[in-house]
């Protein structure tokens, strides 16, 4: 009798940027690695101004046993210096890569030697061919900078046609959107997994300024009864709970092969959603 596969988890975290916040992430790690995740992403500021900080936090995970993926963004880079830091990747063992454009900092006029994400993806494949398991990211309720939902999948594709190893999508609280990116994606002849990437909700005020941010719809009846629960914290969190629990539930039942949390350097909320799901 085969044992049944189990469903893939995985979790992000940014780079801390006190020695405080490296003793506290520290301690979240030790809670999810009894997860058992898949693999855990750390992410990379505008113009790589965290390189450090995200190499330091990958080599602590890989350090403790687990898989860790370092964020690599090419804004402002050059072919040598993509080149250089991939071989730091792979003299610190690093065997998976979170491929992205990134954004511009304030101050950088110019793109530097790659202007999107697939010629990142094409350019690691030429230097290393299959040394990597190469994410990328996707935009199931499309990037606020594209032109077109239409040009965002094409932009998608062309990450995937680029050697792209699989992907991982903004957060978003609308499973419909899910299903049809991905259904429009493989009409493109995408074939690689499309993890759906999840935020939990722990504050209304956060959530928010994010998803202004990123593009991320959050639907109107979330929002009201958010805003309704004022200051009322713990009434949010279990609203949240339950409704990103839900979520993820139906996310599984509709095919989507793992699921990616964004964690915010905090373990108590998504813990309690897998947990929630039976996944611990």
């Amino acid at each position: 009798m085969n044992t049944p596969t189990r469903f893939p988890v995985s979790f992000e975290f940014f780079p801390p940027k006190t020695p405080e916040g490296a003793t506290k992430l520290a301690a979240v790690r030790q809670q999810l690695y009894a997860l058992k995740p898949e693999f855990f992403s750390v992410t990379y500021g505008a113009g790589g101004s965290t390189q450090d900080g995200t190499l330091q936090t990958v080599q602590a995970i890989l350090a403790d046993g687990h898989v860790a993926a370092p964020h690599f963004s090419c804004i402002g880079a050059t072919r040598e210096s993509v080149r250089a830091q991939l071989q730091r990747f792979q003299q610190a063992g690093i065997r998976r890569v979170v491929a992205l454009r990134g954004d511009l900092p304030s101050g950088y006029g110019a793109f530097g030697e790659f202007r999107y994400a697939s010629e990142l993806v094409a350019f690691i494949r030429e230097e290393t061919g299959d040394a990597f398991h190469i994410e990328v990211g996707c935009y199931p309720e499309t990037h606020p900078q594209a032109k077109s939902p239409e040009a965002d999948l094409q932009a998608f594709a062309a990450k995937v046609a680029a050697g792209a190893s699989s992907a991982i999508t903004q957060y978003f609280y609308n499973a419909d959107a899910y299903a049809r990116f991905v259904d429009d994606a493989r009409r493109l002849g995408v074939k690689v997994a499309v993890v759906p990437g999840v935020m939990p909700i722990t504050s209304s005020t956060q959530l928010m300024r994010f998803s202004d941010a990123c593009g991320a719809e959050i639907p109107r009846w979330i929002r009201q009864r958010l805003m309704a629960y004022g200051d009322d914290s713990a009434s949010i969190k279990a609203f949240g709970l339950d409704v990103v629990s839900a979520l993820c539930e139906q996310l599984r039942r509709a095919g989507a092969p793992g699921l990616h949390f964004y964690t915010m350097n905090q373990a108590v909320a998504t813990t309690a959603i897998v947990q929630r799901l039976g996944l611990a």
